[in-house]
């Protein structure tokens, strides 16, 4: 492994402000002494924009008192003419991918777009990355892309050669081009497997935000697939831990016996490691945002309930590996869903009651 030392370099960080991709940047400005964090997002209305425009502030916000320079620009990693504009301004060092259309379900109906983003758009960040050499490239790949695999829990050894959606068929294209970019053109290369990420200012399509939102409206959530689900859900600050490691060690150069670039290439899952009953983490979640005072006491969970089949796309269990994270990086995720819920409804809490 090539180690990377973060300060003073340049660093690319697409889908920022999204979820995943603000909780980076801020935490890349908090560790980082010296250097430029370019931040990119489209910021499409997939989900309310006003979301992604307060984490955006957050993110402004930490950068006033950084040593760190950020930038932030609009624009889509699907247009091919701003990121080679990027390129040839900035020399990034260092790229994370993060820029995507998420959603296994809305996959289904809007097929476009995940094309657009998620196979265009990568291509154009690999052309980038192999016309201007970066240190490492680290992007989001999908625990979906595990579909209906059996086995667990799900390791990056298994094939993963069946999707079930169109998102997951997507994420396993990243990684196939990785690798053959990182053959080809020397890229040293990671793709992260997230496994069902959650937490404060998250996603509101994720179940636990939508469920919550639902409650508060007097609505009845769905329980899919009976409440017959697992899930490994994934606290936010952990993801970003994860991706941090990651960054700062890049699969090393090699050649091989064909006198040809051994692929600098490397995919890790990042998941909790502690499959949680879907019911389990409901009641959890029910009980966080009664003590958070976002609903009454009283509520009658139950008759906001109600258990249906499984939907298309979907799969019954999801359940993380992270051995090869633990011994490579240090690290496998901590922050049970206790933990993790109840700082999720102190923050719902504080940011549907501002004034």
């Amino acid at each position: 492994m090539q180690k990377i030392d973060l300060n003073g370099k340049t660093i690319l960080v697409t889908g920022c402000p999204g979820f995943i991709g603000a909780n980076l940047v801020i935490r890349l400005l908090k560790e980082m002494t010296s250097g430029t964090v370019v931040s990119l997002d489209n910021m499409n209305d997939y989900y309310d924009p006003t979301l992604k425009e307060y984490r955006l502030s957050l993110v402004e916000k930490e950068a006033l008192s950084s040593p760190v320079k950020h930038v932030f620009v609009k624009g889509s990693i699907g247009n091919k003419v701003l990121i080679d504009e990027l390129f040839d301004k900035y020399h990034f060092d260092v790229v994370v991918n993060l820029a995507a259309q998420a959603g296994v379900r809305y996959s289904i109906d809007h097929p476009d777009v995940y094309m657009e983003s998620n196979i265009i758009g990568f291509y154009n960040i690999l052309e980038a990355c192999r016309h201007h050499p970066v240190e490492h490239l680290v992007y989001a790949s999908s625990s979906s892309v595990y579909g209906g695999n059996k086995r667990v829990p799900f390791s990056t050894d298994d094939k993963v050669d069946n999707p079930v959606s169109l998102y997951a068929a997507t994420k396993k294209s990243n990684e196939l081009l990785a690798h053959a970019y990182s053959k080809l053109y020397d890229i040293p290369s990671t793709g992260l497997r997230f496994f069902t990420v959650y937490g404060p200012a998250g996603r509101p399509d994720m179940f636990y935000f939508s469920a919550t939102q639902k409650l508060v409206a007097g609505k009845t959530i769905q329980i899919f697939n009976y409440g017959d689900m697992k899930r490994d859900f994934t606290f936010i600050d952990d993801i970003v831990e994860g991706v941090f490691r990651v960054m700062q060690g890049a699969p090393e150069r090699k050649t091989g016996e064909d006198g040809l670039p051994v692929p600098p290439y490397a995919v890790y899952n990042i998941g909790g490691g502690q499959p949680e009953n879907l019911l389990d983490y409901i009641s959890t979640l029910q009980e966080e945002l009664v003590n958070a005072k976002v609903l009454p006491e009283d509520y009658d969970f139950e008759g906001h309930r109600e258990l249906v089949g499984m939907q298309a796309g979907d799969v019954p269990v999801t359940y993380a590996d992270s051995t090869a994270l633990e011994k490579d990086y240090g690290f496998t995720p901590r922050i049970g869903i206790r933990e993790g819920l109840h700082a999720f409804a102190q923050w719902y809490a504080q940011y549907y009651t501002k004034e």
